[in-house]
């Protein structure tokens, strides 16, 4: 009988070994290519089995902000929820989705999560390897206390976070380039097409469809951004990642993070460094998504003034 040990460890194996077979065949095809595109870039995959390695070594420590967090939510529970019945099933699905989307969103909008999440979105390729660099530091700073509310309404906390995994492993196909636009699946799930323009840095792309396994709270709150064949997706952050160091690709975000808040002139400022988007400043002139906008749309008029 497989114990859920031994299965994690033969889905992480399944996934590692589909994402290097996927690997193989775009490096073959990229050599066919007689178009000029960048060859397959391999140290991308290696940085996310670094990755990966490092998560699995940091699961060995007994160190988790979400599980204070859940064990207090369960404690003072309103109910018991015995998941035994099809509506019941659902009701915790959406549930799950609709906490996944305010974590997701937190974790583009509030600096603090940003630092791990960021790693994520460090490849300059998009591929199935992707999909496993989450970051060492995800245990330390608990983004899945943002799921407490289902603890707290009395789902127990091993099915709260057996379920976010569920969710993750469903998002291991997301991240191809290869798989077209799936026609009406489009806008109910979380597709490939939907997840490239979550992984673009494109300023019409930015922080846009966090969903998990469905795109309709993004739909609902106004996140949703269709991919366009016009604006094609380019990947990595707004700053690109050049390092093939996987110490600097993993804690580059918390070095600039704690060098903003040592240097802050006031405790408030230092507070905001923390909490605000990714790319603020205090003198107002940051790389945050609104104020890249802003000067596309400024540049866009002056353009527009020179050929007026």
């Amino acid at each position: 009988m497989l114990t859920t040990g031994k299965l994690a460890f033969y889905v992480t194996l399944f996934v590692v070994a589909v994402s290097l077979i996927e690997a193989c065949v775009l490096t073959f095809r990229k050599r066919c290519e007689t178009t000029g595109k960048a060859p397959f870039d391999w140290s991308e995959v290696w940085l996310s089995l670094a990755d990966l390695a490092g998560r699995k070594l940091f699961a060995l420590l007994p160190l988790s902000l979400a599980t204070p967090i859940f064990d207090f939510a369960w404690e003072h529970r309103l109910f018991t929820l015995n998941i035994d019945t099809v509506a019941l099933v659902l009701l915790v699905f959406i549930g799950q989705e609709f906490c996944y989307y305010w974590y997701h969103r937190a974790s583009h909008r509030i600096r603090f999560f940003w630092a791990t999440h960021a790693v994520h979105h460090s490849p300059n390729q998009l591929t199935l390897s992707s999909a496993y660099r989450l970051g060492w530091t995800g245990k330390l700073t608990g983004p899945a206390m943002f799921f407490t509310p289902l603890v707290w309404l009395g789902v127990r906390p091993e099915v709260v976070i057996a379920i976010l995994s569920l969710n993750l492993l469903y998002q291991f196909w997301l991240h191809n380039t290869w798989i077209p636009k799936l026609g009406w699946l489009e806008y109910l799930f979380n597709t490939p097409s939907n997840h490239r323009v979550h992984h673009a840095s494109n300023v019409d792309y930015l922080d846009a469809n966090y969903g998990g396994v469905l795109i309709v709270f993004d739909r609902l709150f106004g996140t949703y951004v269709q991919e366009r064949a016009e604006e094609p997706c380019r990947y990595g952050l707004v700053t690109p990642v050049r390092s093939r160091n996987p110490f600097v690709v993993e804690l580059e975000h918390w070095a600039t993070l704690a060098r903003d808040v040592v240097t802050a002139k006031n405790i408030w400022t230092a507070v905001r460094y923390v909490f605000l988007p990714p790319g603020w400043r205090a003198d107002g002139g940051g790389e945050t998504t609104e104020n890249l906008r802003k000067q596309r749309a400024l540049a866009t008029v002056r353009t527009d003034a020179r050929h007026g």
